[in-house]
C-alpha cells in the first residue's frame, strides 16, 4: 500500500472533526477507566496529522520520553506491516521528523510554561504545530479556567488538541450520552468527547461519542479498538 492510499484509508481523520469544521481550532477528548488504550487513541490521531505531513506535538505529563517514542514507533510498525505499507522507512523517519514530544512531571504542568515551549520552538524554527496531544493531564485536579486557557491557546495558535482524561469506574454500557466525572464540568469546551468502554459478546472496545457533528458520529459507529493491539479496527464482531 501506498502512503497516501493508507491516508485515505484511515478512519480515524473523520473522528477529527476536520471534514465538516469551518476552524481548525478545536478540542477533543478521550475518556476511558485506567489501561483501556487512551494513549493507544491520542497517538493514531497524531499519526493522521503526521502522515498528511503536518506537524504535531505531544505532550506527555507524568510520562518519560522514551517510553512516549515507543507508542509511536510501535504503532507505525504494526500499521505498516498491516498495510503492507510501501517505503515504510522513509514515511517513519518523516514522522520523527515532524513530531515533538514535550513532558511535564505532573507537578510542574501548566498552561503558561507549555505555552512558553510552544513558543520558543516556534520562534527557533524548530516546529509549528497543527495538532497537539496531552496525555495525562488531571482534571480531578484542575480548575475550569485552565481549560478556559486551553481553548484560547488553540485558537491562538491554530491548533487541533486532543486530551485523555481518566474515568471513574462504573462507566462501561454508560447509556447516556452525559460527559462523566471528572469532566462533566467542562464538556462544553470540548468539540468533541469520545468514551472508551466495553461491550458485552464484543472483542473489540467501543468508541462511544459522547459529543460531536453527525460525521464524527457517524464515524464512531465504525470504529472499534482492538484491546491487544490498541489499534483502530472496522471489522470488529
Amino acid at each position: 500500500m501506498q502512503k497516501q492510499e493508507l491516508i485515505e484509508k484511515n478512519p480515524i481523520r473523520h473522528l477529527k472533526g476536520e471534514s465538516d469544521a469551518k476552524e481548525s481550532s478545536r478540542m477533543g477528548l478521550v475518556m476511558a477507566r485506567a489501561g483501556m488504550g487512551k494513549t493507544a487513541l491520542l497517538v493514531q490521531i497524531a499519526m493522521d496529522s503526521l502522515l498528511n505531513d503536518k506537524q504535531v506535538v505531544h505532550v506527555s505529563v507524568g510520562q518519560s520520553l522514551d517510553k512516549t517514542k515507543l507508542w509511536y514507533d510501535d504503532l507505525f510498525q504494526d500499521i505498516s506491516k498491516a498495510c503492507k505499507l510501501e517505503k515504510a522507512g522513509e514515511i517513519h523517519e518523516a514522522i520523527k521528523r515532524n513530531r515533538m514530544i514535550i513532558t511535564f512531571n505532573e507537578s510542574s504542568f501548566s498552561r503558561a510554561k507549555l505555552e512558553e515551549r510552544l513558543h520558543d520552538l516556534v520562534q527557533q524554527h524548530v516546529i509549528t504545530p497543527s495538532c497537539m496531544v496531552v496525555d495525562g493531564f488531571d482534571f480531578a485536579k484542575t480548575d475550569r479556567s485552565v481549560l478556559e486557557e486551553m481553548r484560547e491557546l488553540a485558537t491562538k495558535m491554530n491548533l487541533q488538541i486532543w486530551f485523555s482524561a481518566v474515568c471513574s469506574e462504573g462507566i462501561d454500557n454508560q447509556h447516556t450520552n452525559e460527559v462523566p466525572a471528572p469532566c462533566n464540568g467542562v464538556g462544553d469546551l470540548f468539540n468533541t468527547v469520545v468514551l472508551l468502554q466495553s461491550v458485552a459478546k464484543s472483542e473489540c472496545l467501543d468508541l462511544k461519542i459522547l459529543k460531536g457533528s453527525a460525521a464524527v458520529s457517524k464515524c464512531g459507529k465504525l470504529l472499534k479498538l482492538d484491546p491487544q493491539t490498541f489499534m483502530i479496527r472496522e471489522d470488529c464482531k
